[in-house]
This record gives structure tokens, C-alpha cells and sequence, in this order.
């Protein structure tokens, strides 16, 4: 069996079980309204500054047992299209296992698809995503997906199938995006582009949120799982998107010259 072993435990979030736990809960709403949502954006930054923003919005939905989880590549290792294959992914929280049967199902369903670990061996965006779902649902399977390309028809294509295989097998599956918003800008740059793309989100509109974020150079990294996860989404009957919670890094850390933006959103 193969453990994926944690990256940025230590780094990005504590590698002590106790310390994780209680930094979890110290982002998290306790006794909040929850919805069944059809998928979340979701940031990836270390704890100290995201977490705040994904402690919310995980607070705000249930988490099934099956969580697709898309996330951009920012090692440049591995394929273009890479779904970690099999066995197990390791937090100081504990280990989640691999939905190995719906893994099968997109491999042999959609062709762009490959089994790849070499792209997630580093990448850290889907593995920040963990404690938060083993905090609320330590049952949960997942199917982990790093893209890479920017071809937007294979982007299409891969929400479409993703979409099918998840109708047929876990119709109640959460597909989670993680992307940050803008990167390094001010903070009035950052809180104007981002509201641009959030708007295109929100719209549900994967064409217009493409278009904006390549004119306007939008570094929102998770782009490509984003359109991924708009286009999933709506084949699986999505009618509405809704903005949890936005800040940015300098809203935790003081210094606006150079923030980070992150967008909490749900899908419905």
C-alpha cells in the first residue's frame, strides 16, 4: 500500500496532533448551519494566514464520505493530468484513505486522465485541504487530482466526466478547488482583481473566469481546478455559488504591500 507522507506538515500547519487539532479548532465555527454542497473553493496557504477562511467555510458545509480534491501544480513535476492512484494520504491527524473505486471509474472514463504520484509528491495545495476534512468527517475517502494544463476544452472535459463518474458512484460527493486568489500585489490591487474573478465564480461562469483572469493578469493559482470544478458542478445541477468569507494575507499580518487573496466559496 502506498502512504503519501505529509509535505508541509511542520511548515504550512503544525506537525504535532494536539497543536493541529487545536489550530483547527480555533478557525472552525462551532454549532454553525450547515449545507449539502455539490463544491467549495478552498485556499491552501499556511494556517497563520488562510486558515481563518477555510475554518469558515468548512464550518459552513457537510462533509460526505467521498471528497474529490483538484489542485493546482505548483512543482511542475509530473503529467498534466495526475490522480494520485491508490492506498493512503498522511497528516499528523491520522490517515485518510483513497476512494480507490471511484479513482478506477475517471481513469477508465476520461482519457486525459493518468495515475501519476510524482506530481503530489510535494504539492502542497490538496494536502492543506486534510485536517479540516478529518476534523469534520474523520470517514471521509478522497480522490486527490493535480492539474497542470491550461487547455480549457481538457478542463471542460475532465468536470464533464468527473461529473459522471460521481453521478453514478457518490452522487453526494464534495469536489473541493484549492486555489489562492491574487498573489503579491497591494492590497487595493489584490481586493479589485479578486473581486473580478469571485464575480465570475459566482456567476457561474467558467468561460468569463478565463477570459478575465488571463486579460487581467489574475495570478489566482488554483484557475484551472476552479473551471474544473464550475464545469462539474453545473453538470451536476448547480444553480447558485456563495461567497463565505475573503481576506487577505495583510488582513492577518498588518502589511499591505504585498498580500495574498483567499476566497472562501460554496457551490450549490
Amino acid at each position: 500500500m502506498i502512504i503519501r507522507q505529509p509535505t508541509v506538515a511542520g511548515s504550512f500547519y503544525s506537525s504535532n496532533t494536539t497543536q493541529l487539532k487545536s489550530d483547527v479548532e480555533g478557525f472552525v465555527i462551532k454549532d454553525c448551519d450547515k449545507q449539502i454542497v455539490l463544491g467549495i473553493i478552498s485556499p491552501h496557504a499556511g494556517y497563520i494566514y488562510s486558515g481563518r477562511v477555510a475554518g469558515t467555510l468548512y464550518s459552513r458545509i457537510t462533509i460526505p464520505d467521498t471528497v474529490v480534491i483538484l489542485a493546482p501544480n505548483h512543482t511542475g513535476y509530473g503529467v498534466p493530468y495526475s490522480v494520485w492512484p491508490d492506498g493512503k494520504w498522511r497528516t499528523p491527524m491520522g490517515d485518510v484513505k483513497i476512494d480507490e473505486e471511484v479513482v478506477e471509474a475517471l481513469i477508465n472514463t476520461c482519457n486525459l486522465l493518468e495515475k501519476d504520484q510524482e506530481a503530489h509528491l510535494y504539492e502542497h495545495a490538496a494536502e492543506v485541504q486534510l485536517p479540516f476534512i478529518q476534523y469534520f468527517n474523520p470517514r471521509a475517502e478522497i480522490v486527490v487530482m493535480v492539474i497542470s494544463a491550461q487547455n480549457i476544452a481538457d478542463l471542460k472535459n475532465i468536470g464533464k466526466h468527473l461529473s459522471q463518474v460521481l453521478q453514478k458512484l457518490r452522487p453526494n460527493a464534495l469536489v473541493v478547488a484549492s486555489s489562492d486568489m491574487t498573489h503579491h500585489e497591494s492590497q487595493a490591487s489584490a481586493n479589485r482583481k479578486d473581486r473580478i474573478a469571485i464575480g465570475e465564480i459566482l456567476a457561474l461562469d467558467e468561460d468569463a473566469l478565463y477570459r478575465k483572469v488571463r486579460e487581467m493578469h489574475i495570478t489566482m493559482c488554483g484557475i484551472y481546478p476552479a473551471i474544473t470544478l464550475l464545469v462539474c458542478s453545473k453538470e451536476r445541477g448547480a444553480k447558485k455559488a456563495e461567497l463565505v468569507r475573503y481576506e487577505t494575507s495583510g488582513d492577518v499580518a498588518g502589511n499591505f504591500d504585498q498580500v495574498v487573496g483567499y476566497a472562501g466559496i460554496m457551490i450549490n
